[in-house]
């Protein structure tokens, strides 16, 4: 019991928080659901600039790109893939780019990073594969990233945490940590925001600087603010050495000097007029210098510095080089005579002249060549190429165009045609090289606005057409075109403005006002407008139109009484007149039993005074015959219809059975139904012995009564002993009751005993008997067996003892017979 008491207090209180929930469900809006987004996301922009915001004093001006991001990763749909062109989620894993810090999944980030790479190895041959480390671009940016730097794990965006959990209280992809990064450029701060996407915002934190020209005194800026001019003249000199620089306090490097003087050149032969900021400058005539041989002057263009020794100075070797000579400056290395031998510019053969001065000759022997093709092979001049006609029919990288490059080695070059097919976004074309697979999405973005322009996301070029406008929280400022002077406040929208659900509040005919929502811009179905020509046309949409309906019927409740007086019940105020209410009308009528069965009706009320439950001249008149009960036991109706008072007395005649349902009795109704118990059972007994039989079979001695019979039977029975020698006469209900009982005397016991004997007897005679059959019936056996042999023998006579029992039967059986027949 206390089970199950416990478990319908658990049943009942799950019911009523299942009800209550669906309750809340069907009670909150979508709007409030937006709502509550809203509020949560505001709390986590909130908690996440925290930090930043108490170090800038709450100015949150720089904060504006990073919060652009991080509603575009709480926006459903505007952070999309740029790879695959799907919605990126917030329980998937994702990859971000340091340069434009887009979002893509990892995996397709991962396709892309392989994809590109093998792209721009496959053009190269064996020898160069392998030999520079080839990076690969990211898809928006085109910043690149090395083969190492392919990413392979799922990180969060500050990068601390592998695998971020998904939570609903943080950024998406978030670990909910401070950032730490360093700032861009590096300031030796790190970023004070909680992990999120794009870049980090400008460092909030003041330093102590001063200007660039180090003029002014020190004063407390931002970090990212820190380079200041005071817009004082420089005034530093400059590279020229002569001025000073006069642009205002500036950063980096003075500009050079604009102003114009006369300079000397290097050599000092030239003087002109030249910019103050490049001072050194060559003239185009030689040094002209004597060398210290003093037998050559310097052939080098004006320079600076000494000229040096002599270059015919000291040993010289011969054009060939193969000898050397210690000769005077003035005089020229001679010939050596010998064969040149230099290596060709064909880089196989060598020059066969003799040593001579100047470059050698080109290589005029004459070589089987082939061309670089290997198609075809012709003898020429080892100076020559040989180029065949035959064009290249391979397919570049591209797989759309061929070669066409005349006698190719089979490096084909990668195709230099534009691509030009249409992109997903259907506005714009690849730009790229001809290629293979499909193209690169659209790297250009969107503004999708809302109806007034105020609230604007930046999506990839082709997902225009497919997201939602954002939701604006301006309110709409469009004028109400119902009759209200006011519309509801709603926020901005496209199309039509929502129906006006402010009651209409025109006063109706009957004085009342209108309760309804306002029905001036209401939408009606039009029917029967077109007509089809035949069925295969297909049916159109019904059409819909904006009209004004006129108010509803009046539904204030009024109280108005039925016509019969029942009830009084509110009716709206159109229809408020004395109605029916489908009841029975109910009033007395006048035989004072029945009450009248018509619906509810006026009655007509002859005097003023009289009962209201009586019935009037237009109620029905009482047609039906007597119904009130009669006495106990009479089946008769009453003779007269439908009356006041009490019935008359029944005088029909009953005709009924006996109690042993022998005999039909006639009765007067009136005698049997006033009479008592005793009466009623001497009225219906017909004075004969009861016919039924009793549980020892024998009849009922009582006069014809009711109810079962007496069980005390007197008739006499004979009662016999268990061997049927002994009998004697005792009243029947003394041997039901088991009070009388007839036993075996001595003599009946020795009867049985000797009986006893006897059987015994004839049992083992007859056992004796079939063992000497048996006896018999094998000697015969024997002796048939015996009687095939050749040799026969004598029969044995076998004598057979008679048994005590066949001796001395006789003897026995004549006395035992002869008392048997004196017993009985």
């Amino acid at each position: 019991l206390s089970s199950l008491k416990k478990f319908d207090e658990i049943k009942k209180a799950n019911q009523a928080a299942a009800k209550k929930l669906v309750e809340d469900q069907l009670s909150s809006s979508s709007e409030d659901e937006d709502e509550d987004a809203e509020v949560k996301q505001g709390k986590i922009l909130d908690k996440t600039f925290t930090i930043y915001t108490s170090q800038t004093d709450g100015d949150a001006s720089e904060l504006e790109r990073t919060r652009q991001y991080m509603n575009e990763a709480f926006q459903s749909g505007a952070m999309t893939c740029l790879i695959c062109i799907a919605s990126v989620k917030r329980n998937q894993a994702v990859w971000s780019c340091c340069g434009c810090f887009c979002i893509f999944h990892l995996v397709c980030i991962q396709k892309w990073a392989k994809d590109s790479l093998f792209l721009v190895s496959s053009p190269l041959t064996d020898d160069d594969f392998g030999k520079k480390d080839y990076p690969w671009p990211c898809p928006k940016c085109r910043f690149e990233y090395k083969r190492s730097e392919t990413p392979s794990r799922y990180y969060c965006y500050c990068g601390k945490v592998e695998n971020p959990t998904v939570d609903p209280w943080l950024v998406p992809h978030s670990c909910g940590q401070i950032c730490e990064r360093e700032f861009r450029p590096s300031c030796g701060h790190k970023c004070l925001l909680l992990c999120h996407p794009g870049p980090c915002p400008p460092c909030p934190k003041m330093v102590t600087t001063t200007c660039h020209c180090k003029k002014a005194k020190p004063v407390p800026r931002r970090c990212s603010a820190k380079e200041w001019s005071c817009r004082l003249p420089c005034g530093r000199t400059l590279l020229c050495g002569q001025h000073a620089c006069e642009n205002p306090c500036h950063a980096g490097d003075c500009q050079p000097c604009p102003r114009v003087s006369k300079q000397r050149c290097i050599c000092g032969r030239q003087t002109a007029e030249r910019l103050c900021a490049s001072p050194q400058w060559q003239c185009d005539q030689a040094c002209g210098k004597c060398l210290p041989c003093g037998n050559h002057t310097c052939e080098r263009i004006c320079h600076a510095g000494p000229c040096g020794d002599c270059p015919r100075s000291g040993k010289r070797s011969c054009p060939c080089g193969k000898t050397k000579f210690t000769l005077p400056c003035t005089e020229d290395v001679p010939t050596c005579g010998d064969s040149c031998d230099k290596v060709l510019e064909c880089g196989i053969h060598k020059c066969s002249q003799r040593c001579h001065r100047g470059p050698c000759e080109i290589c005029r022997q004459e070589v089987e060549k082939q061309c670089r093709c290997g198609k075809h092979t012709k003898r020429m001049p080892c100076h020559k190429p040989y180029l065949c006609e035959t064009k290249c029919t391979k397919i570049r990288d591209c797989q759309k165009h061929q070669c066409r490059r005349k006698c190719c080695s089979g490096n084909c070059p990668p195709c230099d045609q534009v691509c030009g097919r249409t992109l997903g976004c259907r506005n714009h074309k690849c730009p790229s090289v001809c290629h293979r697979g499909s193209c690169n999405p659209c790297p250009e973005t969107v503004d999708v606005k809302c109806s007034c322009g105020k609230t604007v996301i930046k999506v990839p070029c082709g997902r225009e057409r497919t997201i939602k406008p954002p939701k604006c929280k301006q309110l709409c400022s469009r004028p109400p075109t119902c009759h209200h002077s006011t519309q509801e406040k709603h926020y901005c929208h496209f199309g039509r403005c929502p129906p006006c659900r402010q009651p209409c509040q025109k006063t109706l005919t009957c004085g009342h006002l209108c309760p309804v929502s306002c029905h001036d811009e209401a939408l009606v179905k039009q029917t029967g407008l077109h007509q089809s020509a035949g069925p295969w046309e297909q049916p159109s949409e019904p059409a819909f139109i904006q009209t004004a309906l006129p108010c509803p019927p009046c539904e204030v409740p009024i109280p108005v009484e039925c016509l019969g007086q029942h009830e009084v019940s509110p009716l709206p105020c159109h229809s408020a007149n004395p109605y029916s209410c489908k009841r029975f009308c109910g009033r007395l009528l006048d035989c004072q039993n029945h009450t009248c069965m018509k619906e509810c009706h006026h009655v007509t009320k002859l005097n003023s005074s009289a009962d209201g439950k009586k019935a009037g001249p237009e109620c029905s008149q009482c047609e039906e015959e007597c119904t009130k009960p009669r006495p106990a036991g009479c089946p008769h109706r009453c003779v007269l219809p439908c009356h006041p008072g009490d019935c008359p007395s029944c005088l029909q005649m009953l005709k009924i059975k006996c109690h042993c349902k022998l005999s039909v009795l006639y009765i007067e109704c009136l005698k049997l139904t006033c009479a008592d118990l005793k009466e009623k059972e001497l009225l219906i007994s017909c004075r004969n012995q009861c016919p039924k039989e009793l549980p020892c079979g024998h009849r009922c001695k009582e006069i014809c009564h009711s109810g079962s019979c007496p069980l005390n039977c007197t008739q006499k029975v004979k009662l016999r002993c268990l061997c049927k020698r002994l009998k004697k006469e005792v009243q029947c209900n003394k041997i039901q009751e088991g009070q009388v009982s007839l036993e075996c005397d001595a003599l009946c016991k020795e009867m049985k005993r000797k009986a006893y004997e006897i059987k015994e007897a004839e049992a083992k005679a007859a056992l004796e008997e079939e063992k000497r059959r048996q006896q018999a019936e094998l000697e015969a056996f024997e002796n048939r067996l015996k009687g095939r042999r050749k040799n026969k023998r004598r029969k044995d006579e076998v004598e057979v003892e008679q048994s005590s029992w066949q001796k001395y039967k006789n003897l026995i059986m004549l006395p035992v017979f002869g008392v048997a027949v004196v017993m009985v």
